[in-house]
């Protein structure tokens, strides 16, 4: 399942941290990540992802 996690954190950062953390915080702060810069949003995704 990690795996679908990590593509999803490529293609769409916010729904692979609604799939590992769900309306959580860090789903809210990686949305705001992702509309101030694709990049950042995708690092702190994979990031949650690994994490956890």
């Amino acid at each position: 399942m990690d795996i679908v996690r990590i593509i999803f954190a490529i293609l769409l950062p916010p729904v692979g941290v609604f799939l590992q953390v769900g309306l959580g915080l860090q789903f809210w702060v990686n949305i705001l990540l992702t509309l101030l810069g694709y990049i950042p949003g995708i690092i702190h995704a994979i990031w949650i992802i690994a994490r956890r």
